[in-house]
């Protein structure tokens, strides 16, 4: 079948990615028995601790305070449209009922976290999306490698005899059907994640680890709506920048544009770390998150619940200062993408239909000029409040005087702004496009 020059597969990746296009702002929830120990979801790997070291955060596992139901209400009101829950980290640990281990939440408190959560989205409208490591440091046949928490061990590279990968792909392909098979529709799946580059004497891993393709077509098997990110090693469905903000729209190695979508920590770390203050302000987080849409990409911002599965209140305060810009702005990201417009100097640009928004992430005095934009807007206005903005066109001409500024170049627009910012974190001034702009 061909639409328009394309195949199938192009539509069907397409209509997977809509929803994904539109939502452009997602919630990452770290959880696991690193929230106990409160030291970085790596704790295990940084601290180089033996299964033995790590057990007590297993016997003492207990999230009293974990509740779906507000984790959903929180995204839905910060103005997320889909939350991602670690099912499984590194460690190995299972947050959902696995016929296929023991270490698992149901034995550690007798609670399917996964079901809880899965049940919670959907009650909020929410997209629901999982996160499963291939990586597990727990399993016996999962060979020691420069991740690996053992690798500085004396005699290190003989805890890999009787270790075999081949079983251990069989139980890392089995937790996936499980996931996949036992908790109704699924939106999204984030593996994490491949490491072929070999270090400090030990190889890495590979899609052939994890036989990357047939997990992949699995997933297209059991979940043919279901995104899958590109943490396998193989091309998939979104591309996911990591810890840094891209400066471009992100382009495959054909020039053809990606999916993407920018994971970002509040803090640095993923899952909970109690001493850990280095908190991103709200203000630059929405500068983050509208400067992902303006480059067609996604935001997910992650939250790791403390040892008992509360949202941090550090974490609260900023996720309700961002909820209270996105209840006003929303238009400007929801739905929004880039725009092929120059923005000024003071901000970026996104775009939804006829609506051209700008995000000021300095607040000029006066005036902002628009490049381009003479003659193709019919209405000037704050988004915050509504309030009209006068413009106008300066002679490129005009030469500066005293108190006469020098004109703008042809084609440029200006906007006229009050002198005090608006009490919001990033104002927008939202353009209406003039018909066929």
């Amino acid at each position: 079948m061909s639409v328009a020059g394309w195949d199938e597969s192009d539509l069907e990746a397409t209509m997977r990615q809509q929803w994904f296009d539109e939502a452009r702002f997602g919630m990452f929830v770290h959880f696991g028995l690193y929230s106990g120990a409160a030291r970085h979801e790596w704790v295990q790997n940084y601290e180089r601790l033996t299964d033995e070291d790590y057990r007590q955060y297993f016997e003492n596992f207990d999230p009293d305070r974990f509740d779906a139901r507000e984790i959903a209400r929180r995204a839905k009101a910060t103005g997320m449209g889909y939350v991602v829950l670690t099912t499984k980290h590194h460690d190995g640990f299972a947050l959902w009922d696995s016929r296929l281990t023991d270490f698992t939440s149901m034995v550690a408190c007798g609670r399917d976290l996964v079901r809880e959560y899965v049940d919670a989205l959907r009650a909020e409208g929410l997209r629901v999306g999982l996160y499963h490591s291939v990586i597990d440091w727990h399993h016996p046949d999962f060979t020691v490698d420069w991740n690996h928490p053992r690798r500085d061990d004396e005699n290190a590279h003989a805890l890999n005899e009787g270790r075999d990968m081949a079983r251990y792909r069989e139980f890392l392909h089995g937790q996936v059907r499980e996931l996949l098979t036992g908790y109704g529709d699924i939106d999204y799946l984030f593996f994490d994640f491949t490491y072929p580059e070999s270090q400090q004497g030990w190889a890495g891993k590979g899609p052939e680890d994890w036989d990357a393709e047939k997990l992949l077509a699995m997933c297209r098997e059991l979940q043919p709506a279901m995104l899958v990110n590109d943490r396998l090693g193989i091309p998939a469905d979104f591309v996911t920048p990591e810890q840094y903000q891209p400066t471009a729209p992100i382009v495959a190695a054909d020039g053809s544009a990606q999916v993407w979508e920018a994971c970002q920590t509040l803090n640095g770390s993923w899952g909970y770390h109690r001493d850990n203050t280095d908190q991103k302000s709200a203000t630059l987080l929405v500068q983050m998150l509208a400067d992902s849409v303006s480059m067609d990409g996604n935001m997910l911002l992650n939250t790791g619940p403390d040892g008992r599965g509360a949202i941090p209140p550090r974490d609260v305060a900023t996720l309700s200062a961002i909820g209270e810009w996105m209840s006003l702005h929303r238009d400007a990201i929801v739905g929004a993408g880039h725009a092929d417009f120059t923005p000024p100097r003071e901000g970026v640009y996104t775009r939804r239909g006829d609506r051209l928004y700008l995000h000021l992430f300095s607040w000029p005095l006066g005036f902002v000029h628009l490049p381009e934009l003479a003659g193709k807007v019919t209405y000037a206005r704050l988004l915050n409040d509504g309030s009209w903005l006068k413009t106008s066109q300066t002679d490129p001409d005009q030469v500066a005087g005293l108190m006469t500024p020098a004109g703008e170049a042809e084609g440029t627009l200006t906007v006229h702004l009050p002198v005090r910012r608006p009490d919001v974190l990033v104002p927008v001034i939202e353009l209406r496009l003039a018909d066929g702009i």
